[in-house]
Parts: C-alpha cells; structure tokens; sequence
C-alpha cells in the first residue's frame, strides 16, 4: 500500500497466522488495525459501507457462510457490527480446518461475551496493536536493538542528535499512524481528535450504561497527571471530586475505568516479582499508562511547548511514550512489561521479562549526567538485590533517555540508549 509504514505487529501477524486458522486484532481506534491486516489479505468484506452491512445482514439470516467466501486470508472489518460472524467463523474454521483463513479487524468497541456463543479459544488467535513506536514511525534510527541487548553484546557508540524539542512533539502527536505523515499543529490534531471522538461516541457504545462525558473527561485528566505512577483509585476519586459537584465513589470511577480499558485507552503495567535477597515486601500495586502519551496531553490541554516549560511533567509523559515503544518491542521479543518497587525503596521502571526467563532492568530519564548517574546506581542497586541462587543475573540495566548526544555502554556496565536509538 502507498505510504503505509512497516509495522512490527506485520511479523507477528505472519506468526500468528502460521497457527491459527483465524486472528483478531484488538487495540485502540485509529492505530492501524485494518491497515495492517490488509497487507496480508487476499480479499475483505468491509461491513463500514452501509450496503455491504445492509446485505451481510440478510445474508446471515439466508447463508451466513457466504459472507465468508473469497481468497484467503480474508479480512472482516467491523466484524463487530455483526457479532453472530464471530460463531460462524469459529465454525468455518473448524470445518476447513486450515490455517490463516480470516483476519478480523474493526473497532475497539467488542461486542459482549454474551453476544457470542464460543470463546474461539484454540481456533481464533489474538494480537493486541497499539499506535506507532518510534522506531516503526521512522523517527528512531533503531542503531541499538534490545534483543542484543539480550544476549548481552558490546554497542558501538552512536551519536544521537534530536533535540529536546522533537521529542517534545513527538510525545504530543503520538503514534496515530496518519499523525506520523503530517507536521506541526495538523498533526497534534490528530490527539485531540481521538479524545473528542471518545467522549462524544466511543464510550457511550461500549455497555448501555449512561455515562457522563464531562465526568470521564475529568478522570482521563487525573490519570494524565498520575502517569508513571502507582496512583489508587481514592486519589483519582479526590481530583474528580474537586471539579465534580455530584458526589463520586470509588466504584463509579472503576466503572468508568473499565471503559477505558475496554477501548484499549489505558494500559496500566504490573507489578513484577523476582526473589530477593531482602526481606522487603513488594509493592504489587499497577503503574498508570495511557496507551500513547499523546492522550495524556490532549487530556491535560498541553502541547511541546508546555512541556518544555514543565520538565517534571514532560518527564513522566516521556515515561508513557517508553512504556508505549518497550511494550510494542517486547511483543516482538516473546517479552512482558512490568515495574518492581519494593518496600526498601529500590525501584526500577520497566522490566523487560521474556519467556525464557532472561530479563533486563530500565530506567527512564529525560537526560543529564546527574539524572543519568543517579538512574544507573539505582539500577545496579535493584540488581545486587536479586537472589541469584534462584534466578539468573539481569541480562542487561538500561537507562533509556529522551535527549543525549551518544548512545553506549558505561565504563560500569550500564547501557545508556536514547529512545530515538532503540529497536527490538
């Protein structure tokens, strides 16, 4: 396709398509789920035109397994505006007994359980896609690849010359794929769009439960400025209330919570639990992340410039957009994310665990010699923590930044890599 942009999730597509006879591809509006799925399809049947869903609704009633007729794979956007093609494709596969048979794609809103009769466990495959790291949008060179990392390699010096101002924007446009082909103000559009679209339409279709707009507006602006930390459900209660004339409970704002993880808006980070040395319990509590930084500014009503001006709060939106591009690079890695704090104080803001039990410890700063010194000895002080006796050594400490002329390796051990180096 014409100006489409290499995706990671295209690799994991392939794989998981390679053993499942059908895949659904979940994730936020607008971050390039149909896209994606059609550079590998051979034919797709576009329920967003009103004929073609006109006519695939009789058609369910007269020969549901029609709809599923054409080369393979086949892609059904907006399967959703259908629910009951969920069971038929279930069954078609069974029957057909093939694999990479139907991609399905559409809205982030899914229709309830109850709307379906089968799970598609073992027979539908699941890829969960989120907006662009910056490595996919073109705006990371990728010098550094962290499954290097992994196997513990040397890397050459390299410099790195964006400056504080890029990364600045690029935290405020995001990674909406159409934002990445645009410039300046047209592409910060792009956020606040997003935001709008799901405070008018998309939360109110997700249950039949009347929700307040102006209410998740005020949540989603407490949850911008607790990113990157392990803030509880009273906290976010407390600042909605400040602006909230009708009393809110802590149930109310889980509720609404809940919509946004079902919209694949929020994606807090779990708590990860190694053994230790010490006997200091470990905080289990989640770090709060939207998907994209660019949410959390759109929410706050802040551009680069701001940012700028507030490098307290540019540095925890800098943190989501790491956590945005290290949870993309893991899934390419068979790797999961998580954050450690224990009780002693000794934290460590994303661990990059992967399957075969290897991990590697980050830390996040904008930069600095002195920020970077203090985020290095806080990570070799994690490290000499861990009981070795009964799990293996890190495999790599990294402080990721945001700004720095140079990537390498310190004279310690300590990797210091820009994001707009990193790859998978």
């Amino acid at each position: 396709m014409k100006g489409y942009k290499q995706r990671i999730a295209d690799q994991l597509l392939e794989n998981k398509m390679a053993g499942k006879g059908a895949v659904l591809i979940v994730g936020p509006k607008w971050c390039g789920k149909t896209t994606t799925a059609k550079q590998q399809s051979h034919s797709i049947l576009d329920l967003s035109k009103r004929l073609v869903l006109e006519q695939s609704r009789q058609m369910m009633d007269i020969n549901p397994e029609s709809l599923l007729l054409g080369d393979t794979p086949r892609v059904i956007d907006e399967w959703q505006l259908i629910p009951a093609l969920w069971d038929v494709v279930r069954t078609e596969v069974d029957e057909r007994n093939e694999f990479a048979q139907f991609i399905l794609t559409g809205s982030a809103v899914l229709p309830d359980a109850e709307d379906t009769l089968h799970s598609g466990t073992g027979r539908i495959g699941r890829l969960k896609m989120r907006p662009m790291s910056l490595y996919e949008s073109g705006e990371s060179k990728g010098e550094v690849s962290l499954n290097d990392l992994f196997n513990q390699a040397d890397i050459a010096v390299t410099s790195h010359e964006m400056p504080i101002e890029q990364m600045a924007f690029l935290v405020c446009r995001g990674g909406w794929p159409q934002a990445t082909f645009l410039k300046g103000n047209t592409a910060l559009d792009q956020a606040e769009d997003y935001l709008e679209s799901l405070l008018s339409v998309d939360m109110h279709r997700v249950d039949k439960v009347q929700r307040s707009s102006e209410r998740m507006r005020y949540i989603m602006r407490s949850y911008a400025r607790h990113q990157g930390a392990q803030c509880p459900i009273s906290m976010i209660r407390s600042d909605v209330l400040s602006n909230d004339n009708q009393s809110v409970s802590d149930d109310t704002i889980t509720s609404y919570l809940d919509i946004l993880n079902r919209l694949f808006v929020i994606e807090d980070m779990p708590a990860w639990n190694p053994n230790l040395r010490s006997k200091a319990a470990i905080r289990t509590s989640l770090t709060r992340y939207f998907i994209d930084p660019s949410i959390a500014t759109a929410a706050l009503g802040i551009y680069p410039s701001d940012l700028i001006n507030d490098l307290n709060t540019f540095g925890f939106m800098f943190e989501t957009l790491v956590a945005r591009d290290i949870r993309i690079y893991a899934d390419a890695l068979n790797a999961k994310v998580y954050h450690f704090r224990d009780s002693n104080g000794l934290e460590c803001d994303i661990v990059i665990h992967r399957r075969d039990g290897s991990y590697g410890l980050c830390e996040v700063k904008l930069g600095g010699p002195n920020n970077i010194d203090a985020a290095a000895n806080s990570l070799k002080a994690v490290a000499a923590n861990i009981d070795t006796t009964k799990m293996p050594a890190p495999s790599f400490l990294m402080v990721i930044t945001a700004v720095g002329p140079y990537a390498y390796r310190r004279k310690d051990g300590v990797y210091v890599v820009p994001i707009g180096c990193l790859r998978p």
